[in-house]
């Protein structure tokens, strides 16, 4: 596998070290307002998912990186957080297709929901930090997503006043565009899977061998060709 989306993985990092840049640029303008710091774990419980590329890559670093005996913690708490994310996701459909609630409504309650990073150590520092996700290195800087902005609530950023903002939907593109590149080579028969999300949970957990990828006889999934 790590062949066929070595090309990918580097585009990849490509934008990630673009994202790092801008982080940087405005942390380095507003150095009073970016409270980001050594062992400040905020964005540590933010739930979010991840691109089908980020799963796949953060999957493979974890498992080059990270020795055998921390794994073992690991999944343990990755298994946690993937059954409260997967009742709150639950829930949260239920709300919206009963009428209950608007999508914006559970959007909002979500976003103020905190679950635990299983990668998060007992020294409040993360087991991957080298690898982690785009989000976890946006966090702490404005951006807005869906014409809406955001910020970390540690930060001294004041509503109202006019910011840089990173467009998260412009980074969103972008992955999903890498999601399809990582799809055609791998020459899945899956033609769907660059549209997959999932949180940083199940992207430990999961076993990313060439049966879940569809990587085989290279015939296309019917089912899916007809969706």
């Amino acid at each position: 596998m790590l062949e066929k989306l070595e090309s990918v993985f580097k585009k990849y990092e490509g934008l990630v070290k673009q994202v790092d840049d801008v982080f940087k640029r405005v942390q380095e303008q507003y150095t009073d307002c970016v409270k980001c710091k050594l062992e400040c774990s905020d964005c540590c419980y933010a739930l979010f998912d991840l691109s089908f590329i980020e799963a796949l890559y953060i999957n493979q670093k974890y498992i080059d990186t990270v020795d055998s005996q921390k794994r073992s913690d690991i999944t343990e708490g990755a298994n946690t957080a993937d059954r409260k994310i997967y009742q709150l996701k639950r829930n949260a459909f239920k709300s919206v297709e009963s009428g209950k609630k608007t999508e914006d409504q559970v959007l909002f309650e979500i976003a103020a929901e905190r679950v635990k990073c299983p990668l998060l150590n007992t020294q409040n520092k993360c087991e991957l930090y080298k690898y982690r996700p785009i989000t976890c290195r946006l966090y702490g800087i404005p951006t807005s997503f869906a014409g809406k902005g955001h910020t970390c609530g540690l930060s001294d950023f004041k509503e109202g006043v006019s910011y840089p903002t990173v467009n998260l939907d412009s980074i969103h593109t972008k992955l999903y565009e890498l999601s399809q590149e990582a799809v055609a080579a791998l020459k899945s028969k899956h033609i769907k899977m660059g549209d997959m999300l999932m949180p940083l949970s199940m992207a430990v957990l999961t076993v990313f061998d060439d049966e879940y990828l569809g990587i085989g006889d290279g015939k296309i999934d019917q089912e899916e060709n007809k969706a």
